[in-house]
């Protein structure tokens, strides 16, 4: 329990009525009886805005610099809040943090998975991070963080904040461009994660970026072409070798990137000792969030990969649709935030997918670099496709999804693409 009474570590003025929450939030929608609520400065509005909501919606108390009701008074919330984390970070036992262009909400579920360990669900900004350390403070359990970044010196922010024991780099490959300006630049910022004291991981992909003279306490992980790891519809396959002899992993409906993720779970398990028969069950019952490649087989498959996409995941959603049998559809949207070079590197990606798939459908500015059959709106291409699938295809959907932009802009500019998936599985599972 989150309790304001019983000691914070920053001078604050606790109102009488503030009680002990289960969780914190920045976001006020999520605040309840047991839920308390921070109010944090943003970049159109601060969150002092919706202080009143939180405190309708019974939170328990309400860190602010605002004279209320349940107050945890103090002048600087946010400032308030990191500390705050630190504090309970440095009550956890062993703190995994993973980055990467790529493939970090999969590592992340994975390696908490083998670990048995508490994960953050979703989001990766700063105040996500910081709710989800001081929810976790005192825990018995490992932790692992997925830490995103998207602008130059924001890494060295998260190291400050989440300290973790163990970095990861999933991959390197342009990502948020604009922010970071090249893929140079965004090796070196997310090698950042590799000054954690216990060493670090890296994939095959990224390893050209950390050369083992300048980064000595490193490990790469991934397989080698064409050796230990077998792909097909139902899943991927592989024997993973350690000091009592192999053993075999099975994961359901993965591919390639579920499978590296795995191969580097039981690394980390194993450099801390856990039963690797044990971490290898709970890594074949992983279930991947929505919109990052999760498989919905039926007569005709459906890859769900539409939350997010940079050119290096996509290539690499097109190599496991290349994997499974039968025809293969891809239907690409937007990549955004790739600054200058945007329409190259659609234009790379679509070569990529007309090798790998059968079928190529694009959407939004860059459908025509995208896919052969090219369309403005998402609503024209979900009408196109109808008349399209048929069973026995595999149809992967991947974009990215513009959060924050409204539904208008969305539908045009053809991101949004989780509506392509739910219009792929109406069809298909509301016929006989």
């Amino acid at each position: 329990m989150l309790d304001p009474s019983a000691g914070l570590p920053f001078p604050a003025t606790v109102h009488p009525e503030a009680r002990a929450a289960r969780r914190i939030t920045w976001d006020s929608r999520e605040a309840s009886p047991e839920v308390a609520f921070v109010a944090l400065p943003g970049e159109k509005m601060h969150g002092n805005r919706f202080v009143q909501q939180a405190l309708a919606a019974g939170a328990p108390f309400v860190l602010t610099d605002l004279d209320v009701p349940r107050a945890v008074r103090l002048p600087d919330a946010q400032a308030a809040l990191f500390v705050w984390a630190r504090h309970e970070r440095a009550r956890s036992p062993l703190v995994v943090g993973i980055t990467g262009s790529a493939g970090k909400t999969t590592a992340k579920s994975y390696v908490a998975a083998a670990l048995d360990a508490l994960y953050m669900p979703v989001f990766n900004t700063m105040p996500a991070i910081a709710c989800f350390l001081i929810e976790s403070g005192g825990s018995d359990r490992p932790l692992v963080v997925e830490m995103g970044i998207d602008r130059i010196g924001e890494m060295q922010e998260l190291m400050a904040l989440v300290q973790p024991d163990i970095g990861v780099v999933t991959s390197i490959g342009p990502a948020h461009l604009e922010g970071l300006g090249s893929v140079e630049r965004i090796a070196l910022e997310k090698g950042g994660i590799l000054a954690a004291p216990r060493g670090g991981f890296v994939s095959r992909q990224a390893a050209a970026y950390y050369p083992a003279t300048r980064y000595p306490n490193v490990q790469v992980y991934g397989f080698q072409e064409g050796a230990g790891l077998q792909l097909s519809a139902e899943g991927a396959a592989f024997r993973y070798p350690s000091a009592h002899g192999d053993l075999p992993v099975f994961l359901p409906l993965a591919s390639r990137v579920q499978a590296e993720a795995s191969l580097l779970a039981l690394k980390i398990a194993e450099w801390f000792g856990l039963p690797l028969t044990e971490a290898a069950e709970r890594l074949s019952g992983v279930t991947v969030p929505g919109g990052r490649y999760r498989v919905l087989p039926g007569r005709f498959t459906v890859i769900d990969d539409a939350y997010n996409a940079s050119p290096i995941a996509v290539k690499v959603a097109l190599d496991a649709l290349h994997a499974l049998p039968g025809r293969r559809v891809s239907v690409l949207g937007r990549m955004l935030e790739l600054g200058p070079t945007e329409r190259e590197l659609h234009a790379e990606v679509g070569a990529y997918a007309r090798v790998k798939a059968d079928l190529t459908f694009g959407v939004g500015e860059f459908a025509p670099e995208l896919g052969e059959h090219a369309y403005r709106t998402v609503p024209e291409l979900v009408e196109a496709l109808r008349g399209v699938v048929q069973d026995g295809d595999t149809v992967l959907v991947k974009g990215s999804r513009g959060i924050s932009w409204t539904p208008e802009k969305r539908a045009a500019e053809g991101v949004g693409l989780d509506v392509v998936v739910k219009a792929l599985l109406e069809q298909r599972d509301g016929e006989v």
